[in-house]
């Protein structure tokens, strides 16, 4: 269709003024599912000269490429979907963009009013659909060629963006209802042919967005800050970075450098790999030496982002309430609860960036010097038993400290829920390229994995990585048709014990019995999908073939998935041998 004429009818004038008001408002990409109801939008995207457009074939895929993509670039990501089933395959994406506080705008196509609740065919009850897992929800009037309309429908795309990246971010849900006819069929009259000249802001717009949105950000009054800083004038300080992709490694860098805490850095904080480790000691080991018994309690602790990865941290920060009564402040942005262990002392309603850099420049270093050197010796002697374990038994955790040791700088990585960010939390030694990691904290969901990495690889040139368990994969194999409809290329880790190897931690896998109801044994041979999905698929049978693969893999064009064959219960118990080993150690010292 020629942009300079008129606009055919009034579905086509509502998705073109809809467009180019998310497009001013700088929105560039859009993940789309065909379908019929939704026609009007994708007619729309498709003929945007300034919007890259990525079709899936599944929603439910496509709503956590999408979420991926929006992790790794901060920005929110539309999804369209036409009317009916569809757009309930986008809720567990909504869940965990809700969860993990990521933005995402959810567009779901609908019937016309009148067909809810009559038995026509593909309508459901969309309205308020993914209930409180949005920030906002709006249903869209049926569309006019009406100039306040228009301008509300600019209004409304606004709000939406704001809210999605508001404080806390999250997903946004527009319900958009359109009546036939959905392509661009002429309808005579149905567009006033001078409402671009009668109706100039609503019909062509601003130049630039029809709303500008400032973003406020919480800061503590003076007062305030005098008081927490007076209260890290301690000597047995810690920071605590949880999983966040909006924390600044620069910025707890500082504050870390300005009191002489040690940090402890969640994979997934953003906190672990960079430049800044220079500044600042970050360690990465605390999920397994913190449990050592003769190992002292803070005197005060200071948290950012999401609760911690690591079950052995957390329950050091409650040993150390009820031990020495430390003072934790938990600091929060949007004033959330976000310690479900429920024994912190401060809830500090402020961005953590900007609240770090202050206490930064108003305190002095109070950390003894034996309290910082018991950290930077625990990481020395802890690193070390690894690297000794590792070159006794080949389990998941090697996997897990080779794919960091040799991912390039830069790179992003993607980790999937179970085992894999455990193994990454305990066996992801620290170092200082620059690794953006990231994975699915929010609701910790092992589905949506393969495509929430290819969506976060999607939004860079880095080389991207995936470690991904046999389950998940499964979970998730409609997922791997965004490799060549995307033009995503990626190393897969792929960690093969056959199902369920996260449950051998439970107390249910001592019940013989009832456990192989848990254990979820599959008997799966993945390598056909290579074939399907048109990757290369390698099999690593030890450490050195899948080092060779591996970096094979991150110097190769194209996708790789490497599976290692593991069995489970003989990794747990190499797992538990090697902690057992380390507490020995620590509480000997």
């Amino acid at each position: 269709m020629n942009r300079d004429s008129r606009w055919p009818n009034r579905n086509t004038l509502w998705a073109e003024v809809f467009v180019s008001e998310l497009v001013a408002q700088g929105v560039s990409t859009v993940c789309i599912a065909p379908g019929s109801r939704s026609t009007p939008l994708t007619v729309a995207f498709a003929e945007h000269p300034e919007i890259d457009v990525l079709s899936h074939l599944d929603e439910r895929s496509m709503g956590f490429f999408a979420l991926g993509r929006a992790k790794r670039t901060g920005e929110p990501v539309p999804v369209l979907s036409t009317s009916g089933t569809a757009t309930a395959n986008f809720h567990p994406a909504v869940i965990e963009a809700n969860q993990a506080r990521v933005p995402l705008l959810v567009l779901t196509a609908d019937r016309p009013p009148e067909l809810r609740d009559s038995g026509a065919n593909q309508t459901i009850d969309q309205q308020k659909l993914y209930g409180s897992a949005v920030r906002w929800y709006h249903e869209l009037p049926e569309p006019e060629a009406n100039g306040r309309k228009l301008r509300s429908l600019r209004v409304t795309i606004a709000r939406a963006l704001a809210a999605s990246t508001g404080t806390p971010p999250g997903p946004v849900h527009l319900n958009v209802p359109f009546r036939k006819p959905l392509e661009p069929t002429p309808v005579p009259g149905d567009v006033p042919d001078d409402i671009a000249d009668t109706e100039p802001l609503g019909a062509t717009g601003r130049d630039g967005p029809f709303v500008h949105t400032a973003q406020g950000r919480s800061v503590l009054d003076d007062s305030t800050v005098d008081r927490v800083a007076d209260a890290l004038a301690t000597e047995r300080g810690l920071v605590v970075a949880g999983p966040s992709t909006t924390l600044d490694a620069s910025a707890i860098a500082a504050l870390a450098e300005a009191t002489g805490f040690p940090v402890c850095a969640d994979p997934l904080s953003g906190l672990r790999f960079g430049p800044h480790r220079a500044d600042a000691l970050v360690c990465g080991g605390y999920d397994s030496y913190l449990d050592a018994d003769a190992w002292p309690t803070p005197e005060v602790v200071i948290r950012m982002g999401a609760s911690p990865t690591s079950k052995v941290l957390r329950q050091y920060l409650r040993r150390s309430i009820r031990e020495s009564d430390t003072r934790q402040f938990v600091v929060d942005p949007a004033g959330e609860w976000r310690e479900a262990t429920f024994v912190a002392s401060d809830l500090l309603v402020a961005d953590p960036n900007r609240l770090a850099r202050t206490l930064a420049e108003n305190v002095e270093m109070s950390a003894s010097n034996e309290w910082r050197d018991r950290f930077a010796a625990a990481e020395r002697r802890y690193w070390r038993l690894v690297d000794d374990a590792s070159s006794e038994e080949f389990f998941e955790g090697t996997v897990l400290r080779d794919v960091f040791a040799d991912a390039p700088d830069p790179a992003t990585v993607f980790l999937s829920n179970s085992m894999p960010v455990r193994d990454a939390d305990r066996f992801g030694e620290p170092r200082d390229a620059g690794l953006t990691v990231l994975g699915n904290r929010g609701a910790s969901g092992i589905d949506g994995v393969l495509s929430s990495g290819l969506g976060a690889g999607s939004a860079t040139d880095e080389p991207l990585v995936v470690v991904i368990g046999d389950v998940a994969y499964y979970h998730d194999m409609n997922g791997l048709l965004a490799l060549s409809r995307c033009d995503v290329d990626a190393t897969i880790v792929l960690l093969n014990n056959d199902g369920g190897g996260i449950f051998r931690l439970l107390p249910i896998a001592e019940f013989d019995s009832v456990f192989e109801q848990f254990a979820t044994p599959h008997g799966l041979d993945f390598a056909p999908t290579g074939e399907l999905y048109g990757f290369e698929f390698v099999r690593a049978d030890g450490r050195e073939s899948f080092r060779d693969a591996y970096r094979a893999s991150l110097d190769s064009a194209g996708t790789q998935v490497i599976e290692i064959p593991f069995d489970a219960e003989r990794s747990h118990r190499f797992r538990d041998d090697l902690q057992k080993r380390v507490l020995d150690e620590f509480d000997e010292k």
